[in-house]
């Protein structure tokens, strides 16, 4: 097992409605396909059971409460210069959302040909 540990990466939070779309298809997996496209290491979506937004309406997974605009949110951690190549080509998607992006340390831990890609730009192999 091999370590390769990172303080120059970013953490991108997409925050998006469950019902936003992008051509076609819901916005949530146009980003995730668009992301994979570029290279990036890797994408998660959560889908939000309640919360509200800029707005002010409450969305809740209650069956009560009938919403079906569900908060989303799309996780993203990877080199800082590929999150800022990410944002450039998500902003012009996303019609209503909110982008947030924060500074973390990254350990990638695998085998030696999974984290070869990382070293080039590593703060140190542990």
């Amino acid at each position: 097992m091999v370590e390769v540990e990172h303080w120059n990466t970013l953490r991108l939070r997409i925050y998006i409605g469950e019902n936003d779309r992008f051509d076609g298809k819901p916005l949530y997996k146009a980003i995730v396909e668009k992301l994979r496209e570029m290279g990036i290491a890797g994408a998660t979506v959560y889908r939000g059971i309640y919360g509200f937004g800029k707005k002010s309406r409450v969305h809740s997974a209650d069956v009560m409460r009938l919403s079906t605009d569900l908060p989303i949110v799309v996780e993203v951690i990877d080199r800082g210069y590929k999150i800022e190549n990410a944002i450039g080509e998500i902003k012009p998607m996303i019609k209503d959302g909110m982008i947030t992006v924060e500074p973390t340390i990254v350990v990638w831990v695998g085998t030696k040909e999974e984290v070869s890609k990382f070293e080039d730009d590593a703060v140190r192999e542990l």
